[in-house]
């Protein structure tokens, strides 16, 4: 049996703000076909009349694949642009996409991994990254798994975007959950099976007492909430591998990385090097697609 799904409430925003809503309605009812020219406009934007953090994602290449040449370095940064052009009109189309659409569109090789879990009534964090078109990660489990699946977000400070984005993340059934209130959320629902998911390669502050570890020939700072949680409250834990198959198509794979029965000694980080070994192999298989704008090295030990 599925758990119930709650109503979103979308936040009100100024009303100077409905042109753009009408706008980018009205792009996302556009077909697929029509958007990937806009995403090669914005490529040609992105890539070489703002070149969108140029600095940034060639210092991260650099430091990421010192073996690699110069030239290499710049193809795989042109590559990435293209990537994140196609990704955000994807990301807009979520407005407009059909539940058929998405199983389409995207397949989950291994649900059984998933389903098995929650037949067990476990809380699973399902750990994903910012690789492929991780957008599509959630509402893809929604429909999958009608009422099972809720994202962790911290919300945004412009009401209208906060508002959109709301709406597109959900439209398929996905519910989402403020990252302040995951541990309420942990307690309220204990017993049920269902996943939360986390996008678990954000850059961790000092203040947040990261666990440190080399990735990608560099120390790098991660979160270990995933080792807190699933100790404290006896979750299972599941790697998320989003890949693009062809422009527009994808197939997510998932890895069991915890039972929720196994003891679990959050200080050892077992899901955190687990999870930064596994996001590793699969940018190092795939360069162009993660997200190299994000200043993921921006703290040092």
């Amino acid at each position: 049996m599925s758990v119930p799904i709650s109503p979103t409430v979308f936040p009100a925003y100024p009303w100077y703000f409905r042109p753009l809503n009408w706008l980018l309605v009205g792009l996302a009812s556009l077909p697929l076909a029509v958007l990937y020219g806009v995403a090669r406009l914005l490529y040609w934007l992105m890539a070489y009349v703002l070149r969108y953090r140029r600095r940034v994602v060639l210092e991260n290449l650099r430091n990421s694949f010192p073996e690699k040449s110069a030239v290499q370095i710049d193809q795989i940064a042109n590559g990435f642009y293209w990537h994140f052009a196609q990704v955000m009109v994807e990301i807009l189309k979520l407005r407009t996409l059909s539940a058929a659409e998405m199983r389409r569109r995207v397949v989950i090789e291994n649900p059984e991994v998933l389903a098995r879990l929650f037949a067990e009534n476990k809380q699973v964090l399902t750990l994903g990254s910012h690789t492929g078109n991780w957008e599509w990660i959630l509402p893809s489990g929604a429909v999958v798994f009608p009422g099972r699946v809720t994202g962790v977000y911290k919300p945004l400070m412009n009401p209208f975007f906060e508002s959109f984005l709301l709406e597109l993340r959900t439209r398929l059934g996905a519910k989402l959950l403020p990252m302040k209130s995951t541990l309420r959320d942990l307690l309220r629902h204990r017993g049920q099976g269902r996943a939360l998911s986390m996008l678990s390669d954000q850059a961790a502050g000092p203040e947040d007492q990261p666990y440190w570890t080399n990735f990608l020939h560099q120390d790098t700072p991660f979160y270990t909430g995933a080792d807190k949680l699933a100790a404290q409250f006896g979750c299972a834990a599941v790697y998320v591998t989003i890949r693009r198959v062809r422009r527009g198509y994808y197939r997510i794979s998932l890895t069991e990385l915890h039972d929720g029965q196994t003891t679990l000694p959050p200080q050892e980080h077992q899901l955190t090097e687990a999870f930064a070994r596994l996001l590793e192999r699969d940018i190092q298989a795939s360069p162009s697609d993660y997200l190299w704008s994000h200043r993921r090295w921006k703290h040092k030990r």
